[in-house]
C-alpha cells in the first residue's frame, strides 16, 4: 500500500465495526515486520471475549516486551497490522498529551511510539512516529466507554459515527505512512 492509495483507502472508510479476528489473521495482517516475527508476537488470549464492536481497531502491548505494541486496523475490507516501539518515557510525564488518533486528552497516558516503515526503507532503518495512547484504546475513549478524568475529552459537536471515522481515518493515514 503506498501513500497514493489513501485517499481510496479513506473513502471505504465507513462507520468501522472491528469484525473478530483470528490468531492467524493477525499474524498475517503485518506488514512492517517479517513472517518470523509476525509468528513469534504475543498475540491477546482474550480475541473470544472482546468487544469487538466497541473497537475500530485491535491494539495490545506485548505482556512480555511492554516496549513493543501492536494495531491491526480493518483497512479496505482486510486486516492491516504494524508493529509499534514506544520508549517508556511517557508514564513518568505530567503534562497533558493529546493522542493523534482518538484526539483524547491524557496526563501522562500517551507514548510516542514508532514504527518500522515496511519494505526496504524499514530494512534500512528508517521509521515513522505517532503520538497515540499508551493503553491503545482509542476506540474506548471516542465511545466514552473508557474516561480518563476530567477533561479527558473535548466537547464535540460530531456524532459518535463521524468521530470513529476520524478516528480510523487517523490511524489508516499513519499505517499509510508506515506502508508507504
Amino acid at each position: 500500500m503506498t501513500i497514493m492509495h489513501l485517499p481510496n483507502l479513506i473513502r471505504q472508510i465507513s462507520v468501522p465495526v472491528m469484525k473478530p479476528l483470528t490468531e492467524q489473521e493477525i499474524r498475517t495482517a503485518f506488514v512492517n515486520c517479517t513472517k518470523g516475527e509476525a509468528k513469534r508476537l504475543t498475540v491477546p488470549r482474550d480475541l473470544a471475549e472482546r468487544c469487538w464492536d466497541d473497537l475500530d481497531f485491535l491494539g495490545w502491548r506485548d505482556p512480555q516486551a511492554p516496549d513493543r505494541a501492536y494495531v491491526v486496523a480493518e483497512l479496505s475490507g482486510r486486516p492491516v497490522g504494524i508493529q509499534l516501539r514506544s520508549s517508556g518515557a511517557g508514564s513518568w510525564q505530567l503534562r497533558r498529551s493529546m493522542c493523534s488518533v482518538c484526539l483524547t486528552t491524557h496526563t501522562g497516558g500517551v507514548s510516542l511510539m514508532v514504527a518500522p516503515r515496511s519494505g526496504k526503507a524499514g530494512q534500512q532503518g528508517n521509521s515513522v512516529g505517532i503520538y497515540i495512547c499508551s493503553d491503545l484504546a482509542c476506540s474506548l475513549y471516542v465511545r466514552g466507554k473508557k474516561d480518563t478524568g476530567i477533561g479527558a475529552r473535548l466537547h464535540e459537536s460530531l456524532t459518535l459515527e463521524e468521530k470513529t471515522e476520524r478516528t480510523v481515518a487517523n490511524l489508516a493515514s499513519f499505517i499509510a505512512k508506515v506502508s508507504a
